[in-house]
């Protein structure tokens, strides 16, 4: 049995997601202890706890401890199994974050696998869908990965009730090398329900004057609509890289827009291939695969990835830095 030390590093609920996907895709069963002993809330938070569950279903595996506030899970994988599946979340937990955990494990079942699930689209500390549909979903094709992926509706916090459909082919996935786009132009949709029309108008204006300023052709699509949750957001992106920022009450619109700018153009100014969160979520293929990128800055997040994914596969992750760039290589 594999041992992983939950509070390693940033500690928190990737390595549950890094370790239990890992775990299906290699056979190998795992023990998580001590699982995000540093936050305020200690153990498994209800979407973590769905998430295992929603694995463990579709690889018949053999689960202890995957409930809400538990701090150590035993996962024990079977076969990975093709058929339709649903994920309830119950909360604005992630759809994103849910559906990172389970694709490495997706695309290796016996069989094409459809996802139904419902939660929180674009909700905070986790990629937005669009994010999620029109950065990490092409820089996964680029590993030979065939994925689709449906937006029924948004799902804002606190109320979630979001839905997406995800289609996962089986794939012998190759080594995939990322080089930095060459257009400079960005593209985007700022999104809001249930809030007076211009808000969205004003999350777009406010990005695409920044964007100008800083030298960057855009395109923001505009999207209105009454769903059951409330909430507003916009997501940029060029290449592998992008950018996002959520609407919170007492935050006027235009900062929102603004501050999606500024996330963009500090990676699209970088030299690197990608950007600092892609490069966290593309480490389990990596190091399944191989292949390379370069990003500006390697974070706490990503050396996390890189210590799990080394639990369970023989492929080494190397880091080398180079003039303030960093370079990440996945090599046997």
């Amino acid at each position: 049995m594999i041992e992983i030390d939950g509070s390693f590093g940033e500690g928190g609920g990737q390595i549950v997601r890094t370790a239990v996907s890992l775990s299906a895709l290699t056979g190998k069963e795992v023990r998580i202890a001590r699982i995000r002993q540093g936050r305020p809330k200690p153990g498994l938070a209800a979407q973590h706890a769905n998430a295992i569950r929603t694995l463990a279903g579709i690889c018949d595996a053999s689960v202890k401890g995957a409930m809400p506030g538990s701090s150590e899970v035993v996962f024990s994988p079977k076969s990975i199994r093709a058929g339709s599946y649903l994920a309830e979340i119950g909360t604005a937990g992630s759809v994103t974050l849910l559906m990172q955990c389970l694709l490495p494990a997706l695309l290796r079942a016996d069989g094409p696998v459809s996802l139904r699930v419902i939660g929180g689209t674009d909700v905070k500390w986790a990629p937005s869908i669009d994010y999620f549909r029109n950065v990490f979903l092409p820089a996964l094709s680029l590993f030979g990965a065939e994925v689709g992926l449906g937006l029924v509706r948004r799902g804002y916090y606190p109320r979630g009730q979001g839905e997406v459909y995800l289609q996962v082919e089986p794939a012998g996935l190759k080594a995939a090398h990322f080089e930095k786009s060459g257009s400079d132009l960005v593209r985007g949709i700022s999104h809001c329900s249930n809030l007076p029309v211009h808000v969205a108008g004003r999350q777009a204006d406010s990005a695409l004057k920044r964007l100008q300023e800083a030298g960057y052709e855009a395109e923001i699509a505009r999207e209105v609509g009454g769903l059951p949750s409330t909430g507003s957001g916009i997501t940029l992106w060029a290449g592998w890289k992008g950018g996002s920022c959520l609407g919170e009450r007492g935050l006027p619109a235009e900062k929102v827009g603004r501050r999606a700018a500024d996330e963009i153009i500090e990676e699209m100014k970088s030299p690197g291939a990608v950007d600092v969160h892609l490069a966290d979520q593309l480490i389990p293929y990596l190091a399944l695969a191989g292949g390379s990128y370069s990003v500006r800055e390697i974070t706490l997040h990503t050396k996390t990835n890189i210590w799990t994914a080394a639990h369970f596969l023989d492929r080494k992750v190397e880091i080398w830095e180079k003039k303030g760039l960093f370079e990440v290589l996945g090599c046997l």
